[in-house]
């Protein structure tokens, strides 16, 4: 996978689970409703994120 591909992919995951994430956030208790499947959005989340960055650095 080229890295142009690789970056809208990456893009396209990180901005739906950080949408998924905070819809499953409690602002009243501030709890996720689904705590271990929130954290595994979350580490999705954090290792799309890292891929985005670590393609962005090898770029420049």
């Amino acid at each position: 996978m080229d890295s142009k591909t690789s970056n809208f992919s990456f893009t396209i995951i990180a901005i739906i689970l950080g949408v998924v994430i905070y819809k499953q956030f409690d602002f009243d208790t501030f709890k996720f409703r689904n705590t271990p499947l929130a954290i595994v959005y979350i580490l999705a989340f954090l290792f799309s994120l890292f891929i985005l960055l670590k393609n962005k650095q090898k770029s420049e």
